[in-house]
């Protein structure tokens, strides 16, 4: 069998992998709020994450485009396919240890880093297009910020608007709303993620010279949304108690908060194709309502931990993924 062919279906796999335990991953962050609010049971809650981000990741396809043509150019890529594949080990690797001890990293950050990282080691830092790796790295980088202040500014008028109504009526009847903002979240969680695969697989066909344009196919499309349902519906729970609990207590009116911010902003940068970490995203808006609630009922020092885990995965993937390449090139 051809060589080239071979290393394409394994990228493909290693890529529909990747979504897989990208699902499982940050499932917790989609459904977190509404798990440990008691909104939804967990396996209620999983079925309906895992049924919106199926839906949601057949729905657009610009976040995808993004990620193969404007970090490197797919069509001149030295060693395409190797390039590709050491990223995607490398942002896999990521991805579980960050699983294993409960903490809720990007995988955004693990894989664009990673194929900058690859990218670099295979035909140096002039292979990096500067302006569209900016623009996402711009994105990664205020989403969050953006996702805290409407956060603060949605709970802030939740607030003001229902101060007259008893906590117990207002919880019973956002516990509700919680269900819907949930589905609303997983879709938005659905539509933005589960692309950055599509945009990977399409890169290996286009390196492999199995494909002419960075349409992505509807095949790719499928089998990513496919493959991020299944991964939602094991769920991550080490990440879901993370996320639902050790930022703060969260209430019924603090996670419907929580949820329409994030997703306000994800779906944002879905409609105009930048891909965010879904992570950074949601617990920054979990951090903008904390704070607007009650700042000392903010667990400060787990939101330390998550963000100097945000900071050091770009590098971290990176360098990971230069080294698997040198291993790779050495092997292949």
């Amino acid at each position: 069998m051809d060589p080239v062919l071979i290393i394409t279906i394994i990228i493909v796999f290693a890529a529909l992998a990747f979504d897989f335990i990208n699902g499982f991953h940050d499932t917790a962050n989609a459904i977190a709020t509404a798990v440990s609010t008691k909104a939804l049971k967990p396996r209620h809650a999983i079925i309906l994450a895992a049924t919106m981000n199926f839906i949601g990741a057949l729905t657009f396809t610009g976040v995808a485009q993004t990620i193969t043509k404007d970090i490197v150019d797919p069509f001149t890529l030295t060693n395409g396919t190797t390039v590709i594949l050491a990223a995607l080990i490398s942002a896999i690797a990521w991805n579980l240890i960050t699983w294993y001890y409960g903490i809720p990293s990007s995988s955004s950050h693990a894989l664009i880093g990673s194929i900058a990282g690859s990218a670099i080691a295979a035909a140096g830092f002039g292979t990096i297009k500067y302006a569209g790796f900016l623009k996402i790295l711009q994105a990664l980088i205020f989403s969050p910020l953006i996702a805290f202040a409407i956060g603060f500014i949605i709970y802030t008028i939740f607030k003001l608007e229902f101060k007259n109504l008893s906590l117990t009526k207002t919880n019973k009847g956002f516990r509700y709303i919680q269900i819907a903002t949930a589905a609303l979240q997983s879709y938005t969680h659905g539509t933005n993620d589960a692309q950055k695969a599509m945009g990977i697989i399409t890169m290996a066909l286009i390196a492999s010279n199995y494909h002419t344009t960075t349409d992505i196919p509807f095949w790719v499309q499928f089998s990513c949304a496919t493959a991020m349902g299944l991964g939602t519906s094991v769920g991550g729970w080490k990440i879901i108690k993370t996320v639902g609990g050790k930022i703060m207590k969260i209430r019924p009116v603090n996670g419907v908060a929580a949820d329409l911010s994030s997703a306000l902003i994800i779906f944002s940068a879905t409609y105009i194709h930048l891909p965010v970490s879904t992570t950074h995203v949601i617990t920054s808006s979990i951090l903008g309502v904390g704070s607007a609630h009650r700042i000392r009922g903010v667990k400060w020092d787990t939101a330390q931990r998550m963000i100097i885990t945000w900071f050091i995965t770009l590098p971290i993937t990176g360098l990971l993924a230069a080294v698997i390449y040198y291993i790779l090139n050495l092997i292949m």
